[in-house]
């Protein structure tokens, strides 16, 4: 208990026993007299006199309808400081380890001779590192995984079974969930009557660190430039990124997002699930587009977009608004007379 009040800032309510031990984090209602939980709000507020937990991070409101017994932890940002404690007690689940929980390089990896290898790094069975590549120190290659001629990547990585990445450059911290692709060729073709001509690619995908990709999610090679994803960027499953895209700093682009080819996006910007960004535009830096929005012109920076094709949010709204209160006013209208 004490920890936790340190580590997070949380201050111990009166009653509280510091010395009381926490060994794991849940819910409130299925957490035990070993857990920590916390409340943030009131839609959960009813569970929290039945809980069981044996310590809760809450706002002071909340404070009267603890159990008695239960520790109470008064904190500001009653989630953040959970997992802050969630992250020290569980600090191995933050990077995925070796599936097959192996060390060192798995004899049925195959390992190219001009392969470059760092300290402690992790082969698993039936990966395929190819020619010149350099893969830094601790990091992880799962099993089946694919690792192109002369890729690099850096310290601390895991790229997960039965990924590839080729024709990239990846930093450290880097996070490839299972069956990501990295690299390859983006979808360009000349279209005429005889068929469609292949545009040939020879760009890369530069990855930079803390960067986390979700399985299955694709990121294609440049077209003549390069594709590239900026620091700390979180990209959820099944996302598409193509070619010549350029992601910045500390995005979020959740579950089946689609970001077409040459788009420009600027830091801090956050993509509701099933997002898609038509080719060539600008979104600015800190906007914010919704879920399932089709965007089809330049976004500001630190605007929020809606809707397909997707307006500013205000605009949508209103509109939205009016459609629906014509679309009753027409209903009203129509009924029989006598209804």
């Amino acid at each position: 208990m004490g920890e936790i009040a340190t580590l997070t800032g949380a201050a111990i309510c009166a009653g509280a026993r510091p010395n009381d031990l926490i060994t794991s984090v849940a819910p409130l209602d299925r957490a035990g007299a070993s857990d920590l939980s916390f409340l943030d709000s009131s839609r959960f507020a009813d569970v929290l006199p039945s809980t069981r937990a044996g310590a809760c991070l809450m706002h002071e409101r909340f404070e009267s309808r603890a159990p008695s017994g239960m520790n109470v932890l008064r904190a500001r940002d009653p989630y953040r400081a959970f997992v802050i404690v969630a992250r020290h007690l569980f600090e191995s689940s933050l990077r995925p380890a070796s599936p097959y929980e192996s060390n060192g390089i798995d004899p049925r990896a195959i390992v190219h001779p001009s392969a470059k290898l760092g300290l402690d790094t992790t082969v698993d069975p039936g990966a395929v590192i190819g020619p010149r590549a350099v893969i830094g120190a601790r990091t992880v290659v799962g099993a089946n995984a694919v690792i192109g001629a002369d890729v690099q990547i850096g310290q601390d990585c895991s790229i997960g079974p039965g990924s590839s990445v080729i024709h990239a450059i990846i930093g450290d911290n880097v996070i490839c969930h299972p069956g990501c692709h990295i690299g390859q060729d983006g979808f360009r073709y000349l279209t005429g009557k005889d068929g469609h001509v292949k545009v040939p690619q020879i760009g890369r995908v530069i990855i930079q660190d803390d960067v986390e990709i979700g399985a299955g999610s694709a990121i294609d090679r440049g077209g003549l430039g390069d594709t590239c994803i900026g620091e700390g960027t979180k990209i959820d499953n099944l996302v598409h990124i193509a070619h010549n895209v350029t992601i910045g700093r500390h995005c979020i682009i959740t579950g089946q997002c689609g970001i077409a080819g040459s788009v420009t996006v600027g830091d801090h910007v956050m993509f509701g699930g099933q997002a898609g960004v038509a080719d060539h535009l600008s979104i600015g830096s800190g906007a914010m587009i919704g879920a399932k929005s089709g965007v089809v012109s330049n976004v500001p920076a630190g605007e929020r977009w809606l809707g397909y094709p997707a307006w500013p949010g205000r605009e949508f709204l209103r509109a939205m608004t009016k459609l629906r209160k014509v679309a009753i006013e027409g209903t009203v209208k129509r009924k029989p007379n006598g209804a």
